[in-house]
């Protein structure tokens, strides 16, 4: 079945790794039938930063918030044009795949700042107007897949477990945990490129070619297990249980063993 995957991709080398890995998803999933949207956020000279100018008519002239704006401007249609785009591109995709190289850590401020600047409150925050009652697993973009594919400079190990930078799925737990999980997305494993510096023009190849069969499986992936706000973990929804997770703190208590999801069953 012919699905819609919206790439959002941040390097401003058009020659770069992310770039040729960009075109080799374009390639596999429309040879696989499925639709493709691209923002290429430098090629777009995309605003990153989130200020004053997203609100072109303030609810409140006098003092700027940024939670009463965003929710003013969605709820009345006065958004920017560029952000509405981007909204739309989200609602109309199946799948999102972020793609950008690893940057001190995190993901480059052009794709932070799209996140921030698309994210309106009531659109993947703050959802129906309820607060905070439609968030992590729930939300205005439940249903939809999303997958981070990273390039990163550093060796392998370097991202190990006992790894001097630390996991790379912890580095970037406000990135799948938050920005995608928290407004209802299945969130996939994230890809990793390690090496980047050093790669010959056979890792490269090599490298397109783990890449390309990582796309053929993105709409049957199982995803990473996190557990959902409702789904009955966090009894107030803001902590967890006392039986869930025992004797464990930290980001990794907030995702479930593969055995007792209940989103898998496996």
């Amino acid at each position: 079945m012919k699905k819609n995957v919206l790439i959002v991709f941040a390097h401003p080398e058009p020659a770069s790794l992310t770039r040729q890995l960009v075109d080799v998803a374009v390639h596999t999933l429309q040879e696989q039938g499925h639709g493709v949207m691209l923002s290429d956020l430098y090629g777009m000279n995309w605003k990153a930063v989130f200020d004053e100018r997203d609100f072109p008519a303030r609810d409140n002239p006098d003092r700027l918030s940024f939670i009463t704006e965003s929710g003013h401007a969605y709820s009345t249609g006065q958004q920017t044009a560029d952000v509405v785009s981007e909204q739309q591109k989200l609602l109309a995709a199946d799948a999102v795949i972020l793609q950008f190289p690893l940057w001190w850590f995190s993901m480059p401020a052009i794709i932070k700042g799209w996140v921030e600047r698309v994210y309106a409150y009531g659109f993947a925050y703050g959802y129906k107007g309820e607060g905070n009652r439609y968030r992590y697993g729930d939300g205005g973009l439940k249903g939809k897949r999303a997958m981070l594919s990273v390039t990163v400079g550093g060796p392998e190990k370097d991202y190990s477990p006992r790894g001097i930078n630390g996991p790379l799925e912890q580095l970037l737990f406000p990135v799948t945990h938050g920005m995608l999980f928290y407004p209802g997305m299945d969130v996939l494993p994230i890809h990793a490129v390690y090496g980047t510096g050093r790669m010959t023009a056979a890792d490269i190849d090599a490298a397109k070619s783990v890449w390309l069969l990582r796309l053929e499986h993105l709409f049957e992936e199982a995803p990473i297990p996190f557990r959902r706000q409702n789904g009955g973990d966090y009894p107030d929804r803001h902590v967890l249980a006392s039986d869930i997770a025992v004797g464990q703190t930290g980001l990794m208590a907030h995702i479930a063993e593969r055995h007792d999801d209940p989103v898998t069953g496996t």
